[in-house]
Parts: C-alpha cells; structure tokens; sequence
C-alpha cells in the first residue's frame, strides 16, 4: 500500500522510508548566522554589495555576472563553489554575507507525487524566525511550484483554512525566491548538481522538473507587491533562472489597484479568486470584496496589460455544495465574464476540521462546467493534489500550526509540573 510520507531533513537527511505525514517529527532549531543574504538582491544591489567588500568599480560588472551565474543557473548555496572568483574575494563575500538556503523542517510527500515542504527562515534581523509552506505538484506534462508571499494571511476567506491563521508579516523578496531554489535543489533541478539525500535523482530527460510557479500559497501576494515583484523579476531573468513570465502566474482575492501594476511591471500571467456570482455572496466568501467589488474588480480585468486570446485570466472558482454551485450561478457567471479572455478553473473544495461548507457533489460540478463550456470558456475541473498531507488549495501551514501549539502546550505543561 502507497502511503504519504514526511521527512525529517533540517540537518541531515533522514531515510527516504519515512514514517507517515500524520507523524511528522519537526526539526530543532540550528544556530542562524545573522549575516545579509546576496539571495533576492537586483544586480545593482549586487553591485553595490561587492563595492562594500572592496571589489574595484571597473570590475564590478563582471563580477555581477559570475555570483548571478553562479546563484541562479548553478544553484550554488557555498561560496567556496566558486571556481571562477579569486579565493581573496570569496573568502570576503563569506565573512560579510550568505547565500545559504533556508532550513527544512519538513518534508511530506504524498500519494499522488505532490511534495509540501515547512521552510524556516532565519529572523535576519525582523523579529522571530518564521515558517512557510511551499507544494510542488507533478504533473505529465508539467511540475507546478506553489510559492507562498506572506506568513499568515488578512484576508479570512470563510472556504479558506490557511485564512484562519493571523498574519505575522510579509516575506522579503529572498524568502520568495529562496522557495524556489530549495525546491530546485531537493528535485535535483539544477544543472550538475548532486541528487540530495530524500530528494530526487538526476533526471532522465532534459525537460526541467519546476517549469512553472503559481503564487497560490499563504498569503495575498499583492499585499507585498515590491518583494513579489523583485522576486519574480530575478526567476524569469533570462540569464539566470529564466522562467518564463507565461508560466508565471500570480493569483490575487481582487487587490485592484495593483492589478495594473501586475501587468506593467511584472508581466506575468493573472489568476482572479473569484467563488461567486454577485457582490452578497462574495462579500462573506472573500470578504476584500466589501472593499473592491465586483464590478471595480472585473473592470481591472478588462484593462489588464496585454490581456488576450493568448494571454487569459484565470478565474478560480472553488465548488461549495448549495452555495454557489448552481446551474443559474454557472449561467451568471457566464454573464459576468463577458469579453473577457479567460479560462475557468472549477476547484472542488478541500474540506478541513470545522469547515462549514463541503465539496459539490461531482455530478454537480460536471454539470456546472458543461454550462461554462457550451459558453466557450475552457473549464477544466482541478484535480485535487496533496489532500492527504494538506496541500491543496486552502490547506496551507494548518497542519503545521497545529502541531507547533501541541508542542508549545506540551512543553509549557513539563515546564509547569518542573517548578511544582
């Protein structure tokens, strides 16, 4: 029997015959060098970084150009990896900064291939350190990453169970892009690299594991446009990275004033979490609606940079039994998309404890989609991925939080009972 399993890998990495998800042990803390990460920084700010080291101005340039290459092609996390950087220069740009990755608590994989892994990022200097979630899911013709933006969430989407869970802050654009990098490493997706212990082996094709990335995970990416922005910028860098900005999509509850920016500055594909027909509904779903409705957010659709035939807008729309899954609402949703270049994504809801709404009947959500498609809309019905160690759509760090407060609560009670 295929069971889902979760690996212990924060120093060493454990055997890849780990135990179940549901018994996932967490990692202790490792000890945090408090230095600056070159990870995140825009070539200037490169630049100016190794002027602060003594690098002349005439070779700065160059110099950019290898710790890109080096960071972002070759994926290498230790200066001394450096061949091609003098050891004076690299023995400096050790002692003043990182390029370290993050530490993974844990790592679960599920029975369907999806991967969840719980970073922790250091506090570098804002506070305590932090965890975030982020899911890799394969697909045949694809390997989708789904790359959280803040740490916790304001939104309190009511189908949402990542939105039960306070924000604590945005992440910085390193954060964001260091997602990425770790999940290229534990799937081998660098060039010359070692196949990490627990993590996949060499590819038998050329055909890259990560070849797109959704920013779906926690948090309203939005929120934090400058550091999503920047991070997204240095993945589809054309010299490094080089992701392109059409397999880039970045997914918001409806923030429109930064819609258009979405689209002037970063380029990338849009995704619109929708989940209603009308403003009464949409109001209690995704409660940002009461402050942009529907009307002002599907006007920021329409005026979206370089929206096309071959560039859509996605639009999510989660089935919730007896809520918004009627055939009048497939019909109105019809209506309310009129002109404008979309695809459909119908998401049946991913239950959770204490959730009030559950998943449409799979008849219903079939009949709701026929409706979509005789419209002309493409409306794929979203297979559901990583249920079983709450990685789907909605399910992010619940799990995991939960645990933290078992842990906190036992440790305070040892505490308690060893001062009585």
């Amino acid at each position: 029997m295929t069971m889902a399993v979760s690996l212990d890998i924060a120093h060493k990495s454990a055997d890849p015959a780990a135990t179940s998800a549901a018994n996932s042990t967490p990692a202790t803390d490792p000890v945090q060098e408090e230095k600056p990460s070159l990870i995140g920084l825009s070539r200037e700010e490169l630049g100016n970084a190794l002027a602060a080291v003594g690098v002349p101005e005439r070779q700065i340039r160059m110099r950019v150009n290898q710790l890109w290459h080096w960071l972002y092609v070759r994926g290498i996390s230790d200066f001394s990896k450096m061949s091609n950087v003098s050891k004076d220069l690299r023995t400096k740009l050790d002692f003043a900064f990182t390029i370290a990755r993050p530490e993974i608590v844990t790592e679960q994989i599920s029975v369907d291939g999806t991967r969840k892994w719980l970073f922790r990022f250091p506090s570098r200097g804002a506070g305590k350190p932090v965890e975030v979630e982020t899911v890799y899911i394969p697909e045949e013709d694809r390997g989708t990453l789904c790359i959280s933006s803040q740490v916790g969430c304001t939104l309190t989407c009511t189908f949402c169970h990542t939105g039960t869970q306070k924000m604590v802050r945005n992440l910085t654009a390193e954060e964001i892009l260091a997602q990425l990098m770790l999940a290229k490493d534990r799937l081998n997706d660098f060039p010359d690299a070692d196949a990490p212990e627990g993590g996949l082996d060499a590819s038998t094709s050329n055909r890259r594991r990560i070849t797109n990335i959704v920013m779906m995970g926690m948090g309203e990416p939005l929120y934090n446009f400058e550091n999503v922005k920047k991070a997204l910028l240095i993945a589809s860098d054309g010299d490094g990275l080089s992701l392109s900005k059409r397999r880039i999509t970045l997914s918001t509850s409806g923030v429109t004033p930064e819609i258009a920016r979405t689209g002037d500055e970063i380029g990338c594909m849009l995704a619109i979490s929708l989940h209603a027909v009308n403003d009464e509904l949409r109001n209690v779903l995704v409660p940002i609606n009461k402050k942009y409705n529907l009307e002002t957010l599907l006007q920021a659709c329409r005026d979206y940079p370089g929206l096309s035939n071959a560039k859509r807008i996605t639009f999510e729309y989660v089935m919730l039994k007896g809520v918004n899954d009627s055939l009048e609402d497939a019909k109105k949703l019809v209506q309310l998309l009129k002109g404008i270049p979309a695809k459909i994504n119908l998401l049946p809801f991913n239950p959770w404890p204490g959730s009030p709404y559950e998943c449409s009947d799979w008849e219903q959500i079939e009949e709701f989609a026929d409706v979509v498609n005789r419209a002309g809309y493409a409306s794929p019905i979203r297979t559901p991925r990583g249920r079983d160690i709450f990685a789907a759509c909605g399910q992010l760090k619940s799990a995991s939080e939960r645990l933290r407060k078992s842990e906190r609560e036992a440790l305070e009670k040892a505490q308690t009972q060893g001062d009585a």
